[in-house]
């Protein structure tokens, strides 16, 4: 479906979407208010579980409490401190991606219809609805400017609650293999993919979507980094070269196009922060949900194990801070906010549905090459609704950025073809 057509059924569903063509402000901060002050008490509410677990770990691995444990509590410690190896007869293999000579060329095709359909739809309403969110006064009359959501932490918490909800049915209704990681190695993965979480909606106050989202295409270049340092990997020439047209083509957008009509250079400082922490975050996600899949685990039941832990940490921060009860209370006050959170939280849970289904059916390279384009759609969507400006060098650093990542998927099929070993992609699970 062509963009423009793509916008104008947004609009005629979320006519409040584009509405009033107001230009979002940075919002008047207090020192409490600061997104840093904020993203520190995130972190101290986020140590107040991380730590005494990480002692209790610890203290059962150095009692050595597998050999010597009895009780009640004796299942739930040794799943949560030490998991459980499985046995032969108890590993189920994951189900082969279909080939298409097990079907006629049409259904493939149907079947692809549906994968990338599902794929930009899911994707293509959440960064339409984030952005709206993020960016928007809620109950604005002629005589009131209504109010913004400011709490990131709290959408983080409404998007996980309905992806673990998703993903406990999956495994209760969808045979797994029998689960051998100790519980505990989800919650770094949890950690880093909530504060990657908290940095994308944060850096919306500040940066425009457009840019957030060719930062996210630059991360290509710290997931290396990352991918050096935490799995000691190696790479390809053709993967330098592709990060470094990634970065020429950022830099080009970047620097060519106009400041936003909020922007100041402290707004843009703060913005482009938080999407390297964003960025930051989501690589070390990235490959630590890697690492675990050592433990032949399959992709439902690494989406429950991170976003339990996500939920539990966002809760215990909320409840900490007060804000738990602030964001019901927002919800009560704006049904049009209410409405806007748990389709974004549907759009997220389904669109990871789509992503395992789509990786399953056709692999990670017919996955890249759509999403690749669902960010394109994504900047042009944006600019659509929202009035975003793009000059004709920031163009042309969009366009240097999207045909690197294409290249990219060209280069790993070619080393498919020639019988190569791959460099593994990144890890599908929990993306926004």
């Amino acid at each position: 479906m062509d963009a423009r057509w793509w916008a104008v059924v947004v609009l005629a569903a979320f006519p409040s979407l584009g509405a009033g063509g107001e230009t979002p402000e940075a919002p008047p901060e207090s020192w409490t208010q600061l997104w840093f002050f904020r993203f520190l008490v995130n972190a101290a509410g986020y140590a107040s579980f991380m730590v005494p677990g990480y002692l209790l770990v610890q203290y059962f691995r150095r009692k050595n409490y597998l050999e010597t444990g009895r009780g009640l509590c004796f299942p739930l410690v040794k799943a949560c401190v030490f998991g459980n190896e499985p046995k032969a007869s108890d590993e189920v293999p994951l189900a082969p991606r279909t080939e298409a000579a097990e079907t006629t060329p049409m259904w493939q095709a149907l079947k692809l219809l549906f994968c990338a359909t599902g794929l930009q739809v899911s994707y293509l309403t959440w960064g339409v609805l984030q952005e709206r969110v993020m960016t928007r006064s809620y109950g604005a009359t002629a005589t009131s400017p209504g109010e913004r959501f400011t709490d990131s932490q709290f959408l983080v918490l409404m998007n996980r609650v309905l992806a673990l909800i998703v993903a406990g049915l999956s495994c209760v209704l969808c045979k797994q293999p029998r689960h051998g990681a100790p519980m505990y190695r989800y919650s770094f993965a949890s950690l880093s993919n909530v504060l990657s979480s908290w940095c994308q909606y944060e850096a919306l106050k500040f940066v425009s979507f457009p840019t957030q989202v060719l930062a996210k295409a630059s991360k290509v270049i710290p997931v290396m980094l990352m991918g050096k340092l935490v799995s000691r990997r190696s790479y390809e020439h053709w993967e330098y070269l592709t990060a470094t047209l990634i970065s020429i083509g950022v830099s080009m957008f970047l620097l060519s196009s106009g400041p936003e009509p909020r922007s100041s250079p402290a707004t843009t400082l703060s913005g482009l922060i938080l999407l390297a922490g964003y960025i930051a975050f989501d690589s070390f996600t990235s490959n630590w949900q890697d690492a675990l899949f050592a433990y032949k685990m399959s992709s439902v039941q690494m989406m429950f194990g991170v976003n339990f832990f996500s939920c539990l940490f966002t809760v215990g921060s909320l409840l900490e801070q007060g804000a738990l009860l602030e964001g019901t209370r927002f919800m009560g006050r704006h049904s049009e906010f209410a409405a806007h959170a748990l389709l974004l939280s549907i759009c997220s849970a389904c669109g990871q549905l789509f992503i395992f289904y789509t990786i399953g059916q056709f692999g990670a390279a017919v996955f890249t090459i759509i999403m690749t384009l669902r960010q394109a759609f994504a900047i042009l969507l944006s600019c659509l609704l929202y009035g975003h400006t793009v000059t004709v060098v920031g163009g042309l650093g969009v366009a240097v950025v999207f045909a690197a990542l294409l290249l990219r998927v060209y280069a790993r099929g070619r080393l498919k073809q020639r019988g190569k070993k791959a460099v593994p992609v990144e890890s599908p699970v929990q993306k926004v």
